[in-house]
């Protein structure tokens, strides 16, 4: 087993490196990379974006949302959230066979007298409660497995992250199933950090094996590819909200100038269609106002951008460009 250390705990640099490890690296051996994100959201591929996360929250928290090669649901990350990946030629055994993957997690923690069990389809539990979820992806006979350890998250903003808030919604994305979650910490009977925990986990993955010994150290050449990487998918708009599936949108808000109700179909990010109703008052006309709002992305700053460039008053009374952003996002 050889292992590619990372440090870095920006997710959008980091699920590029997996991709990289995955498709570039021709290494002899299978790969184990451990590995923390700051706060951020992480979709499953074939998900709707909007359909996953407190927008608002997201954005006043400063989370990260980035999309992942592999399927499943979304998870929120933080720092006290340890994730592990595998890369292995050994597909015969290993497509959809998540039990193989999660057994390290597994026996780690039970010889620390931590009760984990793998659970259903691709979940490790503690009483029953999920820490975490794993995922698979498959390229040209080599398998992508990557997993989630609770180790001592913020459950409150794993919660709020995740607690989605849309009136209405209509789409084919995949939805997440959410779980009762649990962290590993309070399980411990010695506690020990996330950090010294990451050691302990590399150590039993490697059985005992020096890591420096069986160390991958990423070169400049490595590093330059998965920067292109990182900017060419997992830090553009497109990838992240604009690979979601097509779906219909209706916001409506109760203001003192009246309620306003909007409602979207949006098309590989896009909006496609897009129609305004309400009680409110104006002096032009709202489908003029509708027509502007068409084939731009479904994306707060670039619509605050298209708004603030009309006479946004004389379309709706006493209702601010704020107030609409905020129906039409939050």
């Amino acid at each position: 087993m050889i292992n590619i250390t990372n440090n870095s705990t920006n997710p959008h640099f980091n699920l590029a490196l997996e991709e990289y490890a995955l498709k570039h690296l021709d290494l002899d051996d299978d790969v184990v990379i451990l590995w923390q994100n700051k706060p951020s959201v992480i979709i499953g591929r074939n998900q709707n974006t909007i359909e996953e996360i407190n927008s608002k929250f997201i954005v006043d928290n400063n989370i990260d949302v980035v999309r992942r090669l592999s399927g499943g649901g979304a998870v929120y990350h933080d720092l006290g959230n340890l994730n592990f990946t595998f890369i292995t030629k050994n597909k015969d055994d290993s497509v959809s066979n998540f039990k193989k993957f999660t057994e390290p997690v597994v026996k780690a923690l039970r010889s620390l007298d931590v009760n984990a069990e793998f659970s259903g389809r691709n979940d490790i539990t503690i009483d029953g409660k999920k820490f975490s979820g794993n995922a698979q992806y498959y390229f040209s006979g080599k398998l992508l497995h990557h997993g989630t350890i609770l180790f001592d998250s913020d459950l409150r903003i794993v919660q709020e992250a995740l607690n989605v808030k849309i009136e209405k919604i209509e789409s084919k994305g995949i939805k997440s199933i959410r779980s009762r979650v649990t962290n590993i910490l309070p399980y411990l009977k010695e506690k020990i950090s996330v950090h010294e925990f990451k050691d302990f986990l590399l150590a039993f993955i490697l059985q005992g094996k020096d890591s420096k010994r069986n160390e991958y150290k990423l070169t400049d050449q490595d590093l330059e590819k998965i920067d292109e990487m990182m900017h060419a998918r997992y830090s553009s708009w497109d990838w992240n909200y604009g690979e979601s599936p097509d779906y219909h949108l209706q916001k409506s808000k109760r203001f003192e100038a009246g309620t306003l109700d909007i409602r979207l179909n949006i098309q590989k990010g896009l909006i496609e269609e897009c129609r305004i109703y309400g009680d409110f008052f104006g002096s032009n006309d709202i489908n003029d106002l509708a027509q502007l709002l068409k084939n731009q992305m479904y994306d707060e700053q670039n619509i605050r951008r298209v708004l603030e460039k009309t006479p946004f008053h004389e379309y709706i009374f006493k209702i601010s460009i704020d107030d609409f952003i905020d129906c039409m996002f939050y």
